[in-house]
């Protein structure tokens, strides 16, 4: 099948990778009457929200190291996950498990139901990542996920560049292996499919 990726905006992006991400499947953005409401809560940092069947949203705390739960029954906020790899972008999967790009230590993991972690990914051509940043499963079981290079001061390893190059990554369906299939962008960060799973769009911070 031929992709089609384009390239895009942060401004653009981070609406539509706070809104879309909720309900991709969505045609209207925003429900009618609906009110922005401010959750509970302080943060430093959010990032990543991703909504459960039920309408539940996950979304991370990074600086403080937690994934926090918002409740949509009730509106309450609980930190869900603590210490959680200074997990970034987040989606979840059609199983109930939490994708995340957990930053601290270079890793894509799979967080179950029960909080059990499965790293999925933690080196590429025997290289560590440069810092996975978000993270998108599609449908048909196709996983992608973007690689910049943010230096963090709670890295142990050397903060320069890791890979060739700041890439984003597919994992095909039934595969193990990561393969570059972006690799002229600067500085690729935040991921989003369109709703009929045809185009992935990609945040270029450099750019």
């Amino acid at each position: 099948m031929k992709k089609q990726i384009l390239s895009m905006g942060l401004v653009v992006m981070v609406m539509l990778l706070s809104v879309g991400r909720l309900s991709a499947q969505e045609s209207k953005v925003v429900a009618p009457g609906a009110e922005l409401k401010k959750l509970e809560g302080e943060y430093s940092f959010t990032e990543g929200p991703t909504a459960d069947e039920e309408g539940n949203v996950y979304f991370t705390d990074q600086p403080n190291d937690r994934i926090m739960k918002w409740n949509a029954a009730d509106g309450t906020v609980i930190e869900w996950m603590k210490p959680a790899g200074r997990a970034n972008g987040l989606m979840l999967t059609p199983e109930g498990n939490l994708l995340a790009a957990a930053d601290e230590k270079n890793q894509l993991w799979s967080i179950s139901t029960n909080k059990t972690v499965t790293v999925l990914v933690e080196n590429v051509g025997d290289k560590l990542l440069n810092g996975p940043n978000d993270v998108w499963k599609t449908a048909k079981g196709h996983l992608y996920f973007s690689d910049p290079l943010f230096a963090r001061d709670y890295w142990k390893r050397d903060p320069a560049m890791q890979q060739p190059g700041q890439y984003v990554y597919l994992i095909a369906a039934g595969s193990k292996e990561p393969k570059a299939i972006l690799m002229d962008l600067k500085q690729p960060n935040g991921l989003i499919e369109s709703a009929d799973g045809k185009m992935l769009y990609v945040a270029d911070m450099g750019e």
